[in-house]
């Protein structure tokens, strides 16, 4: 059973959202702000947080960045805000998703699940090692080592990293990735694409301003690149 934090400012929102996803099997505990937020992920492990960005003390926002900072749990910011900037200031902070209120329950879950969502280490290779000359991949254990250090990952980062890893040296199409890593009713957020390759590049990249394995395909999507180990000449977004 997964465990769900709701956060949100209105007690008449958390009822709801507490009774609407124990009815689906989840297991639902709420809070009121960014700090009984923090509290309660310090005290408990949530397998994800559905965080409101609008309220009282630290904000939403403040709030997914701390999570984040010492949690792989997932999170999805709600909000009344639907401009690409504000989806962007969300997953700039951490968060897996972006859901727009008002939102309906089926909307909702479907989220939910694409956040929760793991893309199975492959089957062949029994470590699921794979190294390259500036970082290793456990892709069992879902470990990164960067030169000679381990190097944390979100889920969604490293289920990037993964199905990059996996299909080397051939351009993937933005709708490709999304699908693949986030699910099949995803294919037009190609702002999630933008933010989480720019996070992964700072973590894995020798130069990220100029990178040397996730190479952008103008217009199309990305390549990883194993062999040649990239194109110095290839500016990053």
């Amino acid at each position: 059973m997964h465990r769900i934090l709701v956060v949100d400012d209105d007690p008449q929102i958390r009822r709801v959202m507490r009774a609407s996803l124990t009815s689906e099997s989840f297991e639902v505990s709420d809070a009121r702000t960014g700090e009984d937020a923090l509290q309660a992920v310090r005290d408990e492990k949530f397998d994800l947080v559905l965080l409101d960005v609008n309220m009282p003390g630290i904000g939403g926002m403040e709030t997914c960045r701390l999570i984040r900072a010492n949690s792989e749990t997932a999170i999805i910011m709600l909000t009344v805000r639907n401009a690409e900037q504000d989806k962007v200031a969300a997953l700039d902070a951490g968060a897996d998703d972006y859901v727009t209120k008002p939102f309906g329950m089926p909307e909702l879950l479907a989220r939910i699940r694409a956040a929760l969502r793991r893309l199975p280490a492959p089957a062949d290779g029994a470590s699921g090692m794979v190294k390259l000359p500036d970082f290793d991949v456990n892709l069992t254990a879902r470990r990164v080592v960067v030169q000679g250090k381990q190097v944390r990952l979100t889920p969604k980062e490293f289920d990037l990293l993964q199905y990059f890893l996996t299909n080397p040296n051939v351009p993937l199409t933005h709708g490709r990735l999304l699908q693949a890593v986030w699910g099949p009713d995803y294919g037009n957020e190609v702002e999630y694409l933008r933010v989480f390759v720019n996070q992964l590049r700072k973590k894995i990249e020798p130069n990220p301003s100029k990178p040397r394995y996730i190479l952008t395909e103008p217009w199309l999507g990305y390549l990883f690149e194993i062999t040649g180990a990239g194109d110095s000449s290839q500016s990053s977004l």
